[in-house]
C-alpha cells in the first residue's frame, strides 16, 4: 500500500480481554498494510477500586506503556476501531468519556466520512454484545461515519456467530481469548482496511 491507510484502535480494557483483541487487531491491520495506532481510553476509576481486583491491578501495570487516546488521533485516522466491554448491555465509561471529548471534531465536520466499527467482551454468554457495538455505532451515526461491520462475510463469522463485530465471552476471566475470536478479529481488521483503503481511493480518483 503505497499511502497506507491510518487506523486508529482505541479501547478501554479492565483485566486485558479487550486489550488482547485490540492487539491482535492492530497486528492484522498491519500485515493487511495499514499504518496503526494501539491506543487505550483514560482510566477514570479510584486507585482503591482497581487496587481491589487483582486482574484490573496487574492488567493496569501490564498496560502502562500503550498510550493514551486524544481527539488528535481521531483526526489523524482514516478508519478507528473502537473497543469495550459491555457495561450493562452499553459501553464502558471509560470510553464513552472519550467519545464526549470529540465534540470539537464534530463541529468542524472532522469525524465525517471516516471508517468505523467496534469490538466488545462480556462476562457472560448473552451479556449484552450486540447491544454494547448498537450503542456504541448510534454515535457513528451521529459522527456521519461509515459503520463497516463484519456481517457475515467470511465463513470465520458463522463460526463467531456475531456480525456486528469481534466478540469474546471471557467467563468472570476464566475464559482465555480462543482463536475462533483471533480468527473474527483478523477478519474485521482486514475488512475495515480494505474498504478504508477503497474509499480513499475512490475519493482521490
Amino acid at each position: 500500500m503505497t499511502n497506507p491507510v491510518k487506523l486508529a484502535v482505541i479501547y478501554y480494557s479492565s483485566t486485558g480481554f479487550s486489550a488482547e483483541i485490540a492487539k491482535e487487531i492492530s497486528v492484522a491491520a498491519e500485515k493487511a498494510g495499514a499504518e496503526v495506532r494501539l491506543l487505550k481510553a483514560a482510566e477514570l476509576a479510584p486507585e482503591a477500586a482497581i487496587a481491589s481486583n487483582e486482574a484490573w491491578a496487574a492488567h493496569a501495570a501490564a498496560s502502562a506503556g500503550i498510550p493514551v487516546a486524544t481527539p488528535a488521533d481521531v483526526e489523524w485516522a482514516d478508519a478507528v476501531i473502537f473497543g469495550t466491554p459491555t457495561r450493562f448491555g452499553n459501553i464502558s465509561s471509560q470510553l464513552k468519556q472519550f467519545i464526549d471529548t470529540l465534540g470539537g471534531l464534530w463541529a468542524q465536520g472532522k469525524l465525517a466520512d471516516k471508517v468505523y466499527s467496534g469490538f466488545v467482551t462480556t462476562a457472560t454468554t448473552h451479556g449484552g454484545q450486540e447491544s454494547t457495538l448498537l450503542a456504541l455505532y448510534n454515535s457513528i451515526h451521529h459522527f456521519g461515519g461509515l459503520v463497516v461491520s463484519p456481517g457475515y462475510t467470511d465463513p470465520v463469522k458463522f463460526i463467531d456467530g456475531n456480525p456486528y463485530g469481534t466478540s469474546h465471552v471471557d467467563a468472570q476471566g476464566n475464559n482465555p481469548v480462543s482463536d475462533q475470536t483471533r480468527n473474527a478479529a483478523r477478519h474485521q481488521a482486514e475488512r475495515v482496511v480494505q474498504v478504508a483503503a477503497a474509499l480513499r481511493n475512490g475519493r482521490a480518483a
